[in-house]
């Protein structure tokens, strides 16, 4: 692990981007005084109770962590209860954390957003990317503010799209990316050696949620949409169609020759076969 001067900062994180995130961090000499993580949850088909990425994280290294389910008065006076806090960290923490709450920290709280701000806000901007064709994308450092992913930009790199780069492996480039920015630019935060550049409110673009049912496409429709969409999808929720009142999930596909070819499907309640017309 590199020597690197020491910054007193809290981690707010939950899934895998959170825990890689952390791991980059750690390489780089960086270690929380504490993570901040969401509550164990039931997961899979037979709904066993698993702890988040960051908590077992935490755990591996050592590392002091909270659960809670909200941003409380408890959790503030057990935050405060870390002295002389230089920063707070949010990457993918899944909570909204209050005004108040985000200046706690000397130098405030900082978020790593996987997109070029003001360009897709929200909870899926790496899925909106890829549904939405860009050859483009990026990560941006934002000083957090209480509006959703409005503060001011920090650091941004842009990164290529391949057209056959799905969510997983364009995620992968920039949880690196997004943690080498981060260790690029701790050390001018705390010496005060760094000015945001404030959004353009007028160019924010806004993504969703995604939810289930969002992957249903027609396997006639455009071709080059549904190969995005299954980009985009790819893994969960993954992407569907309906034959003869029976759900279909694609679970490989290819884009050729400007066609979208399905190889491999699960039909409900069956096993997963080549895809025969």
């Amino acid at each position: 692990m590199m020597q690197q001067e020491k910054i007193n900062f809290v981690f707010f994180g939950t899934p895998d981007v959170a825990s890689k995130t952390l791991e980059i961090l750690k390489s780089n000499g960086y270690l929380p005084s504490l993570i901040v993580t969401s509550p164990d949850k039931p997961q899979g088909r037979k709904m066993i109770i698993t702890p988040p990425p960051a908590k077992v994280w935490a755990m591996d290294n050592n590392i002091p962590y909270l659960q809670p389910d909200k941003i409380s008065s408890e959790l503030t006076n057990q935050v405060y209860s870390h002295k002389d806090l230089d920063l707070f960290i949010v990457v993918a923490y899944g909570i909204i954390l209050p005004d108040d709450f985000i200046k706690i920290p000397k130098f405030g709280t900082i978020n790593i957003h996987y997109s070029l701000l003001p360009k897709y806000r929200g909870a899926s901007p790496v899925e909106a990317c890829l549904l939405n064709g860009d050859t483009v994308t990026g990560v941006s450092i934002q000083q957090m503010e209480f509006k959703l992913d409005s503060g001011p930009i920090l650091v941004e790199e842009k990164v290529e799209i391949d057209i056959n780069d799905t969510k997983d492996l364009l995620r992968e480039k920039l949880i690196k990316i997004g943690a080498d920015l981060i260790c690029k630019i701790l050390p001018n935060i705390i010496n005060n050696n760094i000015e945001g550049k404030i959004q353009n409110e007028n160019d924010a673009t806004f993504c969703k949620k995604i939810k289930k049912e969002h992957g249903e496409i027609d396997p006639n429709g455009n071709a080059k949409d549904n190969w995005n969409k299954y980009r985009a999808y790819f893994g969960w929720p993954g992407v569907f169609f309906f034959k003869d009142n029976k759900r279909i999930k694609i679970t490989k596909a290819k884009y050729e020759n400007d066609e979208f070819i399905i190889q491999r499907i699960i039909k409900e309640g069956g096993k997963e076969t080549d895809y025969t017309i």
